[in-house]
């Protein structure tokens, strides 16, 4: 099946980490050094990683790949929750489960922040 996915340029890829945070489903990590795609059926397509990168790293393709799958992503998910490495608000530490978690960047850093505490952000 064609579709959109993430594409990560290795030759440009600093290795910084900035990508693997937004991507709600999981499906980027960094292996040996560089940011990958680890299975192809976790990334959605959506891009929202992609102005993250410091260097322009990572672009949307439209080839090959298989349907993006949304319960292998939820499994995927529920592993790293498992492991420590589940999403939370910055601020107060809620997690997806206790919230609307929205990816924002905050001095310098790609991170979640909670519908709660966004006001603050914004208002102060």
């Amino acid at each position: 099946m064609k579709r959109k996915i993430v594409c990560i340029d290795e030759e440009l890829c600093t290795g910084c980490g900035l990508c693997v945070t937004p991507c709600a489903e999981g499906a980027i990590e960094i292996v040996n050094g560089k940011a990958k795609v680890l299975r192809e059926e976790l990334c959605d397509g959506a891009g929202v990683c992609l102005p993250i990168c410091p260097v322009g790293a990572l672009s949307i393709e439209e080839r090959e790949a298989p349907p993006f799958d949304p319960e292998a992503a939820e499994r995927n998910l529920a592993e790293k929750r498992r492991q420590g490495q589940a999403i939370a608000c910055f601020r107060c530490g809620r997690g997806e489960d206790q919230g609307v978690l929205l990816f924002t960047r905050y001095q310098g850093h790609s991170t979640w922040v909670c519908t709660r505490c966004l006001p603050v952000l914004i208002h102060g």
